[in-house]
């Protein structure tokens, strides 16, 4: 695998939403990246080479100053730790922190999880569940986790999910919205999530991290 000559090399795949939101987190915070595209479709996340460089076959993994990191989350929370002069991910206030962090953990680690390629792909090929039923397994867990986020950011949204400055939460957002519609998820039960993820397009770190225009867009 050809390493470019940039010290800060993101590995992701266009569509994927855990690398969708650390394009924007890299975005948001200013910093220059080149991109090394992984192709989920075509298997290129099980090839030797990827593999050598993340063990588990998954997308993101970000290459900075010849660190080598992994999970999305985790990227993230490097970026905010590593380069502190940058536009923050997370507010200062502790337990503001916390409840940003809260609702990235439940887009990033319980609706996407149960939703991505490779969870969809097991039940096509090993469960042969034909694709309607496959959609209504995604759809019914996006709903799940959009009602509780719904009711949980009427509390704190301005702009955005909290205030109206983007943080981590946002960064998270917009991908998962993003998903829903390519599945045909009906948002109008989300009014405030559909709202927030309108205004999100907008913002330059956001539209400049769009599937459509990466790379390796098809």
């Amino acid at each position: 695998m050809t390493h470019p000559a940039n010290p800060r090399i993101l590995y992701g795949y266009f569509r994927s939403s855990a690398a969708y939101r650390v394009r924007i987190a890299l975005n948001l915070k200013g910093l220059a990246y080149e991109q090394q595209p992984v192709s989920l479709v075509k298997g290129e996340q099980r090839g030797s080479d990827y593999l050598a460089l993340n063990p588990q076959g998954l997308v993101p993994a970000l290459l900075d100053k010849g660190v080598l990191l992994t999970q999305s989350l985790a990227i993230c929370e490097y970026l905010e730790d590593a380069y502190p002069d940058t536009p923050a991910l997370l507010p200062v206030a502790p337990a503001l922190r916390a409840q940003v962090r809260a609702v990235a953990q439940s887009i990033a680690c319980d609706i996407h999880p149960i939703n991505n390629l490779r969870v969809l792909n097991y039940l096509k090929n090993e469960l042969q569940q034909p694709e309607e039923a496959r959609n209504a397994w995604y759809r019914h867990w996006v709903a799940a986790g959009f009602a509780a986020l719904e009711q949980q950011l009427a509390a704190t949204a301005g702009q955005y999910c909290f205030g109206d400055v983007p943080t981590l939460a946002d960064a998270c957002l917009l991908p998962q919205v993003f998903n829903a519609h390519r599945f045909n998820v009906d948002m109008a039960p989300y009014p405030l999530l559909a709202a927030i993820a309108g205004r999100l397009e907008h913002v330059p770190a956001f539209a400049a991290a769009h599937p459509s225009r990466q790379p390796d867009a098809a």
